[in-house]
């Protein structure tokens, strides 16, 4: 360590603060990444050796605090439960990675093989363990194509069961959860377009799309092609734009 300069030292501080790993490990994972963390991470997580041994008893016990006393799931009142040991909020989006990483089939429940499944691909089986763990699942936002994973999970995991669309409402919620989290200016512009003049339910075509379009053009839409392939509600939702004098054209 002595050897590596102020901003590698850095690095390596904050990559232990998050993983909760050795500074052998850090510098190891560093190195190959050529000092990028988000690639570091990817590395580290994609490791054999960070996939602790979990307690099967353990699990089980863990699984029968949280499930519903009258169904062999996890419900409501047991993830609410879950968020409070946790001492995250239900609200928080760091509960859909979660999610994601238990392959969750259904928002606010957890099957048992969905439940413990997910504690042993995260290599955690005390409540103590999740709570450390919080840090780094959060971080897996920050990877762009984890975060474009964890966004076209969300659409079916959000969805009542049994519909090809998602409502409105729930939609909107989702993207100004995710959204957030990548800053995308024109969100909140969005969300106020489809519920003026769209105020329907939301297809899997629409859902997927807007992250690219979210991803790919600018703010200003100076590289916006009415030509281009997007859905037609992302066509009217550049219209509405123009028209309400929010993003100015450009001739």
């Amino acid at each position: 360590m002595n050897k590596v300069g102020r901003g590698h030292r850095d690095k390596v501080q904050q990559f232990i603060a998050i993983t909760g790993t050795s500074e052998k490990i850090a510098l190891q994972s560093l190195k190959a990444s050529d000092w990028h963390l988000e690639g570091a991470f990817d590395i580290f997580y994609s490791q054999s050796h960070i996939r602790a041994i979990t307690d099967t008893r353990h699990l089980e016990e863990l699984y029968r605090r949280y499930k519903d006393t009258y169904a062999d799931m996890i419900l409501v009142d047991g993830i609410s439960l879950l968020c409070n040991d946790l001492e995250v909020d239900p609200q928080d989006i760091v509960t859909l990675v979660v999610s994601w990483h238990m392959k969750a089939a259904t928002m606010c429940e957890f099957s048992r093989q969905e439940f413990i499944g997910g504690l042993q691909s995260l290599g955690v089986d005390t409540i103590q363990k999740f709570r450390e763990k919080i840090p780094s699942l959060r971080a897996e936002l920050k990877d762009d194509q984890k975060f474009r994973e964890i966004y076209n999970f969300a659409f079916g995991w959000a969805k009542e069961k049994g519909q090809k669309s998602l409502s409105l409402e729930t939609a909107i919620g989702m993207w100004q959860l995710l959204f957030a989290e990548k800053h995308w200016p024109l969100v909140d512009h969005w969300c106020d377009f489809l519920q003026v003049r769209h105020n329907k339910s939301i297809t899997r075509d629409t859902w997927s799309q807007l992250l690219e379009f979210a991803k790919t053009i600018v703010p200003q839409l100076s590289n916006y092609d009415a030509e281009g392939a997007w859905p037609y509600l992302i066509d009217e939702f550049v219209e509405y734009l123009y028209e309400n004098g929010i993003v100015r054209r450009i001739n």
